[in-house]
Formats: structure tokens, sequence, C-alpha cells
């Protein structure tokens, strides 16, 4: 069974930093694009960020961009996401997913999914 378990949210005041942390079992993930995503209260899922398959490429929505960091670490299988200099409109449930192919910035791509972990930052 493919799992994808995110961890390292939680409450923070604006300003601050959070690392989360997403790691897959029941299958490598190591040749798939990863990507982090969240929804907002009363808002459509969107993107963050997604990394290819061997880490040599990234994208950022440019909401976060120059403030969030994907990496992945694939002997590990799990991705990651630095998050520096947070703001309250950063508060949302973050997933992770996995896509079906090395490299896609499309929401579409992504088939397995993470259950979410909250982050919260305070004004």
């Amino acid at each position: 069974q493919v799992q994808l378990v995110e961890s390292g949210g939680g409450l923070v005041q604006a300003g601050g930093t959070l690392r989360l942390s997403c790691a897959a079992s029941g299958r490598t993930f190591s040749g798939a694009a990863l990507g982090w995503f969240r929804q907002a209260p009363g808002k459509e899922r969107e993107i963050v960020a997604t990394i290819n398959w061997d880490g040599t490429s990234t994208y950022y929505a440019a909401s976060v961009k120059g403030r969030f960091t994907i990496s992945r670490d694939n002997a590990k299988n799990t991705v990651y996401l630095q998050m520096n200099s947070l703001k309250p409109e950063d508060t949302a449930v973050y997933y992770c997913a996995a896509a079906d192919t090395k490299w896609s910035i499309l929401q579409r791509s992504y088939h397995y999914w993470g259950q979410g972990t909250q982050v919260t930052v305070s004004s």
C-alpha cells in the first residue's frame, strides 16, 4: 500500500520558519516528480512547489518564490519543504504528492497524495 505521510506542520508567528517533510512508503518515487500543494479554508487547492525526479529542476508558485525551498532525498524516499519568512496568508493544509511522470507542474499529474499537515501563521 502506497502511503505519503507529511510532518512538521504547526503554529508559527509571522516571519518564522517551518520545515515540512513527507515520507513515502509502499513504493519508491525516485523516478517521479514530487510536489507540495496547499489548501486554505474556502479556497481551491493550489500548487506550492514541485521538484523533478532527480532534484535538478524546481518550480515555485509566485507567492512563495524566494521564501520556500523544495528538496528531496531519493535514498530516503522523502521530500521536504523549507518555509522561511512565513506570512499569515501561508496558513493552509499542506499536502505532498507524487506524480506519474518525471517532471510536472500540473496538479492533474499527481496521483498519490498524503493526508495533509496544518500550517498556521499568526500575525
